[in-house]
């Protein structure tokens, strides 16, 4: 069951980050109202926020998770409020990296992270910031790949098979000079 076909569950609501300025006081917290830019310039732009006041994920994204311009078509997301099973997780993970979708699926690993019992929270960080760094790969960007391939295989090299191989293959991915993207995210699915 992918992400979109499922009921969603609101088990991580809670507290959420606020920005460096805060919400500002022009600004309601049930996010029905819009924000004025930080440098107060330009028209306010409406902020989608949950009645928490946390900004929720809804702008547009590419296939490669970069960002769209507001009101653009963009490819389907993950809900907010997805919370898979680790199973589930694992599987949407192999199918979106199967379709060259490693941002969609760090979204995936991400929501696991988030919901999922405390002693497994680095698994599923460490994951998901692999399923980043091929993003990075795929967007051209080799600093932001090599950095984020080796942090996410130092969170998960201490779990039991297969993490300390995805670890190694990370960790090989990170020390190799341009790596095709396409095989780096195959390679990496083949052992999730």
């Amino acid at each position: 069951m992918s992400p979109h076909d499922r009921p969603h569950s609101h088990a991580h609501d809670g507290p959420g980050p606020v920005g460096p300025l805060g919400p500002g006081p022009e600004t309601p917290r049930d996010g029905s109202g819009p924000e004025t830019p930080r440098d107060g310039s330009g028209p306010e732009i409406p902020r989608d926020r949950d009645p928490d006041g946390r900004a929720r994920n809804q702008r547009p994204r590419d296939a490669f998770g970069r960002p769209l311009p507001r009101g653009a078509e963009g490819v389907e997301r993950v809900p907010d409020d997805y919370a898979p099973d680790a199973a589930e997780a694992l599987a949407e993970a192999r199918r979106l990296l199967a379709e060259n979708r490693p941002f969609h699926a760090h979204e995936v690993l991400e929501a696991r992270w988030k919901t999922g019992p405390a002693d497994e929270r680095e698994l599923w960080q460490g994951l998901a910031q692999i399923c980043v760094g091929l993003t990075h790969l795929q967007r051209g960007n080799r600093r932001g790949a090599s950095a984020l391939l080796a942090r996410g295989a130092a969170r998960i090299s201490g779990y039991g098979p297969p993490y300390p191989e995805i670890a190694r293959t990370a960790l090989e991915l990170e020390g190799s000079t341009g790596p095709d993207p396409a095989e780096a995210i195959a390679r990496i699915r083949a052992l999730l």
